[in-house]
Order: C-alpha cells, then sequence, then structure tokens
C-alpha cells in the first residue's frame, strides 16, 4: 500500500523529508516540494511513483542513479545543490552561536574522484565490481562512474580479472583503487590472505595489466613501481593504503587557504599531517613540524625530504595525537598549524591548540559536526573564526568537506 507525501525539506543525509501521520519519513532520490507516492517502513519511504516533479530535478549522470547507492543527488540542478551542501556547513556551525563568514562552496568537476574503494565478489558469472545499492548490502555491477577518474574507469574489467584471481568464494569483500603519477595502486581488504599459488597468479596479473602495485590488508603482493603523488613540488612514495584526498582539485584548494592564512608564520605545525599532503607546500614559505600516527606516513615524509632541494626545514615526527595531543606548552615555538583530523574530529588536541599562543590556525574536517565541536573549543579559547570555506569533494552525496581559518592576538 502506499501513502501519498510532499517532501518538504532535504535532511542532512540527502534524503528528502516529508510528515506523514507516522511523523516525518526519509524519501531517498526525491527532491524538496515534490508530490509521490511511497511505500513506508520503519520511518523510511520507498519511491513508488513521482506525481509532481520539482523544477530542479533533472537527468542524472549515470546510468546506475537511484540502483547504485555510490551517488545520492545527481537528479538536482547545481545551484540548488550546491546551495543545499553550502547550508549543511551553515547550519551546523551557526547552531552553535559562531560569528563567521562562510564563503561560496567550491565545486568539483565529475572525473575528478582519484581514490574509489570498490565491493567486490566472485559470481558464478564471474566477476562483480561495482558499490553497494542504496541502504543495502546488495552489490551492484557498474560499467560506468562518472565521479570517478577515466584512469580507473577504463580499467575496470583488468580489475575484475584481478578479483576473479583474488578469490574469497561469493563473500564480498572491498578493492580500494587508487589512480597515482605511476599507474594504479590497488588494495585488497576482506579476501582473506592469499597462498604461495596465489601470490603467483596475483604477480603475473599485476605486470601484465600494468598496475603500480597489489596490497593486501597493508601488507605489498608486487609492486612494479612506487606509486607516486605529488604533493606541491615534491613527489611522494604513497605508503599502501596511505591516506590521500579524494580529489586533486580539492587538495589544491584547501592546500592554497592553508598556506595563505599560515604565509607569515616563520615555524608552523601540522598535525594529522598523513604523508606530508600541507607539510610540503607549507615548507615552500616556512619551516615545518609533521606529525602523524601512521609510521609508513612518517617514512614516506621522511624519503621524501632526503631527497628535495630548495624547501625550508622539514621534521617529521610519530605520535598518536588522540592519545598523546601536542600540549600548549610544545606548542610555543609556532606561529602557524594546520590540522586535518579523521572524522571524529581532535577534541584532546583542540583543547591543547585553544591553551596555546599560536596565533594562526587552519582546522579542516570531513564532518562539519565534529568540526564545530572542534571549533566550539578554540573559540572559548580566544580564537577567532575568520573565514570558512565548504568545497565540494565528495561530488553527488552528502558529504562535505570544510576549511575553517582562525586567529588569535
Amino acid at each position: 500500500m502506499s501513502t501519498r507525501v510532499t517532501i518538504e525539506r532535504m535532511g542532512a543525509g540527502g534524503d528528502g523529508i516529508a510528515a506523514t501521520s507516522a511523523g516525518s519519513t526519509y524519501v531517498p532520490f526525491s527532491l524538496p516540494g515534490e508530490v509521490a507516492n511511497v511505500a513506508l517502513e520503519n520511518g523510511r519511504a520507498t519511491l513508488v511513483a513521482l506525481l509532481e516533479p520539482s523544477p530542479e530535478r533533472i537527468a542524472p549522470a549515470c546510468r546506475h542513479f537511484e540502483e547504485c547507492g555510490g551517488c545520492t543527488l545527481q537528479h538536482w540542478q547545481d545551484s540548488a545543490y550546491r546551495d543545499w551542501k553550502r547550508s549543511l556547513v551553515h547550519d551546523t556551525l551557526a547552531g552553535r552561536g559562531f560569528a563567521f563568514t562562510l564563503d561560496p562552496l567550491v565545486p568539483c568537476a565529475p572525473q575528478t574522484r582519484r581514490r574509489a574503494v570498490f565491493a567486490v565478489r566472485t559470481s558464478e558469472r564471474g566477476a562483480v565490481l561495482g558499490f553497494n545499492k542504496h541502504l543495502s548490502h546488495e552489490l551492484v555491477d557498474i560499467v560506468e562512474c562518472p565521479v570517478t577518474v577515466p584512469e580507473i574507469v577504463a580499467r575496470l574489467d583488468d580489475l575484475r580479472e584481478l578479483v576473479a584471481v583474488l578469490g574469497g568464494g561469493m563473500k564480498p569483500f572491498k578493492l580500494t583503487v587508487t589512480s597515482t603519477a605511476s599507474g594504479l595502486d590497488i588494495v585488497a581488504s576482506g579476501c582473506g590472505a592469499p597462498d604461495a599459488a596465489k601470490r603467483q597468479a596475483l604477480t603475473a596479473l599485476v605486470i601484465k595489466k600494468d598496475f603500480a602495485r597489489l596490497s593486501f590488508e597493508g601488507e605489498i603482493i608486487v609492486e612494479p613501481r612506487k606509486p607516486i603523488v605529488h604533493f606541491g613540488k615534491v613527489p611522494v612514495f604513497l605508503p599502501a593504503g596511505g591516506f590521500l584526498q579524494a580529489t586533486l582539485e580539492a587538495e589544491i584548494a584547501m592546500s592554497a587557504l592553508v598556506t595563505g592564512h599560515l604565509a607569515k608564520a616563520k615555524k608552523t605545525i601540522d598535525l594529522f599531517s598523513g604523508s606530508g599532503t600541507f607539510t610540503f607546500r607549507m615548507a615552500e614559505k616556512s619551516a615545518v613540524h609533521a606529525v602523524e600516527g601512521e609510521q609508513s606516513a612518517v617514512d614516506a615524509m621522511d624519503r621524501s625530504i632526503r631527497h628535495v632541494q630548495g624547501l625550508k626545514p622539514v621534521t617529521a615526527e610519530r605520535r598518536d595525537l588522540f592519545r598523546r595531543p601536542f600540549l600548549a606548552r610544545e606548542l610555543k615555538p609556532y606561529a602557524g598549524l594546520v590540522f586535518d583530523p579523521p572524522r571524529a574530529g581532535a577534541e584532546a588536541q583542540a583543547i591543547e591548540i585553544a591553551k596555546s599562543t599560536v596565533s594562526k590556525v587552519a582546522a579542516i574536517s570531513c564532518n562539519p559536526v565534529t568540526l564545530g565541536r572542534d571549533l566550539s573549543i578554540l573559540v572559548k579559547g580566544g580564537y577567532k573564526i575568520d573565514r570558512v570555506v565548504p568545497i565540494d569533494q565528495f561530488l553527488w552525496s552528502s558529504h562535505v568537506e570544510v576549511v575553517a581559518l582562525l586567529s588569535k592576538k
């Protein structure tokens, strides 16, 4: 039995929200103002028939849209979609009572996502590679992906051959594929460690397909070429499974904001530095101390430091900033600081930064909620939010990257 509803607004997760006799319900793939018949179940709805479409509805860019759960907002006209995504940041931070200036959303183009995490499995009909259906564990096999770089999409069939050799039975596992300057870097996880015979077959296939590297949950299986990424002028050997910003365009935009904000600082610190995304760009103007919890990332920075000239001094340190945040007294030598933690944010570290004398801070997050919490700590500690910039690094999804620039007299 279906129910007629009117979509009142867009939820933070990218679903339309409609009022029903049982309360508010979430309607995936709908838009504000639309009238539809839906099937209701446990506070969620399935779109059965669209009765009155929104004038903002457009044709999706991908044939798999609504079937594949990788994107949820391809059907929304650009300007309305960008206004909504910007509002996610505004509403979250404004709810904290901050005074701040919010820039327009920095857009990212289709076909720029350089890392894809595919759900894969083997089947009686061959290897299946794609993404899980929206709010489901059902795997949708894909032939295209308009958000992902062509260097990956063009190799989908080659990747399926790799999946067939990796095996894993009918159980789904993951294949993370990153496009680098040296070729595709591939990480398999959840399929069981390959035995000697399988390693031999995988090695032969990787060499035949000219992939740069294949690893299994951090262990390198075969590496014909070291995967290289460039952070500014510096080539860096990306660690197996190492962090990388989703798109190069977003990385460049964020880096420009960070380096511009910290430009006058002679000594800076990069917390949660990864393999040097911001570190090496900052080092073009200031000495940088990079701090990261993953040893492989620290090692990657150390190798790059030894072979690059023309930068200010760069030092790297391994440290778990969740358990041992940099203390306020340790931050005394630094005039500029950037921190880019995981989605959980950096509450303990923010408390120490708030007590410090660092005059310029750049806070970066892919989660406006935890960013709001961390900014609240900094503001209470005397920092002023100079500027907030939302960046659409995760195109056609409800996720958004945010750069907040702060200062303290």
